[in-house]
């Protein structure tokens, strides 16, 4: 099965959050209220400056998403 990049999660017991779930390595979960990360992933012995960049890349690849699905629901 193939999976898309980003998938939005919601859950009722966090009703206040945007949940954002990222399915490609690094594997994450991010929620965009507080910018809070879960990862899925061990990064000993990464190198932690690379690390720092991508994960401002990955923060901002998913809000874009985010955005992106929000316009598309009021289109609708």
């Amino acid at each position: 099965m193939e999976l898309p990049k980003f998938l939005m999660g919601d859950n009722t017991d966090f009703a206040n959050d945007i949940f954002v779930i990222h399915t490609e390595f690094p594997r994450f979960i991010i929620n965009l209220v507080n910018d809070e990360i879960e990862w899925f992933e061990d990064f000993e012995g990464t190198d932690e400056e690379e690390l720092t960049t991508e994960v401002a890349v990955l923060i901002e690849s998913a809000s874009q998403f985010y955005d992106r699905e929000m316009e598309r629901y009021q289109e609708d």
